[in-house]
């Protein structure tokens, strides 16, 4: 062996810690070849590395942008003008066409002039420019105007919202506002509907769509919803006469096409939902993980197993989180209800709203899919839970458990009485449970005491039946829930004191 060998030294181990700049780089290599959400990936792991670096937080903002995740773009944004770097001036530029995006045109035209206020001679000045006489143009060339649009989005958001919350009643109140102040805004019209619909209104949801399609012959949204509103009503000879004459629609929009293609898929019509969704895809359409989703759904039921699978792995990538959820999975059906619907409890329990997540954990309770809940990062180790939803989580993991809050049986008890009298828990269902795990959180803020969960849940019932236009007298809610009219009274103006 020579001398001077080193095979008898100890090796040396290096360790590799990747930088900000690694990430940063492999990010803008993926972004070249417009592989978007992976870019995003590495980016945001550039930025977690190196968070007061304002051209990483830039390039992950304008990747945002570009899959249409608007208000995240923007928020990176106003950080790096107000924190990281306040003379990155192309920021205002990215932030107009933001907003421009999302119609709020107010502010559009103030960072477009920003822009050029401070960039007289700027990579972006002709663009800024042109993108200003756009918005001047849109929005008929007055602020008074860009204050008007600002307005309606702000409400917009509001409604949904509380669509999002269960919170349908104040959802509707504020639709109904915002159409007395823009009588033309289609999509508070369609957003009504739903809310009357998830309400049990259903009478008022129809009555809502019939109207925008007299003002607005061929509203394409409304008439998808028309299609999904009868199926759920199981009106099967008025679901075929509307996929009759949706099948003859030919939309320009990629948007419409989407709409199109996905309430296909929704109501099992897959030949026509593939047809639409996959000729998305090859025009390069960059959906969201719910369009691959209803791609996937659609190809597998076609016996196109190669898309299925492909559009399934996209899901993955976008959402991965949703590894287990495959649309090929016979038990995914909400038919029986979406207690048996795993992607339902799974979405509920990622809720940003603790009613949603409340309602999710009792439907695992309940669920011929709860081995598989339980095993869900989503139930294991949600970052969302309270202290009092991680011991319901534990209820349900471990049946008979000795030491829970009051609270919480309580929670569990009422829903239950709902239950026996309401299950399976369909689209109008749900809208009762929501309500009563809404109802319950405001008391424990409020400190109302919890007693008699017979007396709340008949309180419950019949609230949500007068919402539905379903009037049962107090005497019959009463004898079924075995309380006297009396108490029933009582804890009725308990719940709607709460609901206010």
């Amino acid at each position: 062996m020579a001398k001077d060998s080193k095979l008898g030294q100890t090796a040396k181990i290096l360790s590799f810690h990747p930088t900000g700049e690694y990430y940063y780089s492999k990010g803008l290599k993926a972004h070249h070849r417009r592989d978007l959400y992976k870019a995003k990936k590495y980016f945001e792991r550039a930025l977690e590395l190196e968070p007061t670096e304002p051209m990483i937080a830039c390039q992950l903002a304008i990747t945002c942008t570009e899959i249409g995740e608007y208000s995240r773009s923007n928020n990176l944004l106003e950080n790096v003008l107000h924190v990281l770097d306040p003379y990155m001036t192309e920021c205002h530029y990215f932030l107009a066409n933001n907003y421009a995006h999302l119609g709020m045109f107010k502010e559009a035209y103030r960072h477009a002039s920003a822009y050029l206020d401070k960039e007289e001679d700027g990579e972006f000045c002709e663009d800024a420019e042109d993108l200003l006489d756009l918005i001047m143009f849109e929005a008929d060339e007055t602020e008074e105007s860009l204050a008007h649009e600002d307005g309606l989005i702000f409400k917009q958001e509001e409604a949904r919202e509380y669509l999002e919350a269960g919170n349908f009643q104040k959802a509707i109140e504020v639709l109904n506002e915002t159409i007395k102040e823009h009588p033309d805004f289609w999509s508070a019209y369609n957003n009504l509907a739903l809310a009357y619909f998830y309400l049990g209104k259903t009478e008022e949801a129809f009555n809502t769509l019939e109207e925008i399609l007299a003002k607005s012959p061929g509203n394409l949204h409304a008439l998808c919803n028309m299609v999904v509103f009868h199926y759920y009503q199981h009106s099967d000879e008025k679901v075929e006469e509307l996929v009759k004459a949706l099948a003859k629609v030919r939309p320009m929009l990629m948007e419409h096409r989407f709409k199109l293609g996905a309430t296909f898929a929704l109501i099992g019509k897959y030949a026509f939902a593939y047809k639409w969704l996959k000729q998305l895809q090859k025009l390069g359409f960059e959906g969201d993980g719910t369009f691959y989703y209803w791609l996937s759904m659609s190809a597998f039921h076609l016996g196109h197993e190669r898309t299925a699978l492909r559009a399934w792995k996209k899901v993955l990538e976008i959402n991965p989180e949703k590894e287990g959820l495959e649309p090929w999975n016979d038990l995914n059906s909400a038919v029986n209800g979406f207690e048996h619907h795993l992607p339902s409890i799974i979405k509920r329990l990622g809720s940003e709203f603790i009613e949603e997540r409340l309602f999710a954990i009792f439907l695992a309770k309940h669920s011929t899919q709860k081995e598989h809940v339980l095993m869900h990062p989503a139930f294991q180790k949600n970052p969302l839970f309270t202290s009092l939803e991680k011991e319901y989580a534990a209820t349900v993991k471990e049946p008979g458990r000795e030491k829970t809050q009051p609270a919480i049986d309580f929670a569990n008890q009422t829903a239950e009485m709902l239950y026996h009298h309401f299950h399976p828990v369909q689209l109008p269902e749900a809208g009762l449970y929501l309500m009563w795990f809404s109802v319950f959180v405001e008391a424990r803020k409020t400190n109302q005491k919890l007693t008699n969960p017979a007396g709340w849940a008949a309180a419950l019932e019949y609230i949500w039946q007068r919402l539905r236009n379903e009037r049962k007298s107090q005497p019959e809610i009463a004898e079924k829930h075995f309380i006297s009219v009396s108490t029933l009274s009582k804890y009725v103006k308990l719940v709607n004191a709460l609901l206010q």
